[in-house]
């Protein structure tokens, strides 16, 4: 019989690991729209606060609805997850540069989503906060961490597009538009970072202090965030150190390690 087929044990666990990417490509495409709506709607600062205002006003109204709060967090627990896998199952860390520039992108982009959960979703939620970019671009330049919105931005962006790139290099029509998808992948985190600035200039000049909801409860949503985060880089040490103990107990070649490597495909 032959052993590669039909319904074979190394059929199944290539058609497992073809499911797990295809999940882990279906949320990460997910959280690309996510964060490039942002870095559009940051852009759209550059025009005016108004403006910006009425793109978040209609992009909020879809992340909080019900479907887009299951499909965001859905997708953002769904790719957490694999990524906890990988990280568990992966027995060298030999990696060229572009793959460690997407994993330090990928594990920066639950930073960002932790501080706007607690900041808007939390916020709104248990406190009575209405999130608007006045009011969340205040609270950011009376707390100092500004520049890191930013900067948890643009990782989340690149890890994303990277994601994609992998999967639709094939084609040949975007390997000739490599230049002008470069370009784009450059050019909107800049103008994501102009608009950011713009905005916070004209906010900075006459903003009168921090909503009296976070006020009152800005103790209880430092909570929110330091246990947030704390797991979050707790479950990684975690995968790391349980794929590091699996490794050393089960030698590459063995028979455990073979059945090992079965069980974690599975």
């Amino acid at each position: 019989m032959n052993s590669h087929g039909a319904g074979s044990p190394a059929q199944r666990v290539a058609e497992r690991r073809q499911a797990l990417q295809r999940l882990q490509l279906y949320s990460g495409v997910v959280l690309w729209i996510y964060v490039s709506i942002h870095l559009v709607n940051h852009a759209l600062g550059i025009g005016s606060l108004d403006i910006a205002q009425r793109g978040l006003t209609l992009w909020v109204g879809l992340w909080h609805s019900l479907p887009g709060t299951v499909l965001l967090y859905g997708a953002a627990g769904l790719h957490f997850a694999l990524a906890l896998r990988t990280i568990y199952s992966r027995r060298h860390w030999a990696l060229p540069p572009t793959e460690w520039l997407r994993l330090w992108a990928g594990l920066s982009l639950p930073l960002l989503l932790i501080r706007h959960a607690v900041g808007t979703r939390v916020a709104a939620s248990f406190y009575g906060f209405e999130p608007n970019y006045e009011r969340v671009i205040a609270s950011l330049l009376v707390s100092g961490t500004q520049g890191l919105q930013l900067a948890l931005l643009a990782p989340g962006w690149v890890h994303g597009c990277l994601g994609l790139w992998r999967h639709l290099r094939r084609y040949a029509l975007l390997r000739r538009a490599k230049l002008a998808l470069l370009a784009m992948l450059i050019l909107l985190p800049v103008l994501s970072a102009a608009g950011f600035v713009q905005m916070a200039r004209a906010i900075a000049s006459g903003h009168t202090g921090l909503a009296p909801a976070l006020i009152e409860h800005r103790a209880a949503l430092d909570h929110w965030r330091h246990l947030l985060l704390t797991g979050y880089l707790l479950l990684i040490a975690a995968a790391f150190t349980a794929g590091q103990l699996r490794n050393r107990i089960f030698k590459p070649g063995s028979r455990e390690a073979s059945s090992e490597l079965r069980r974690a495909d599975r």
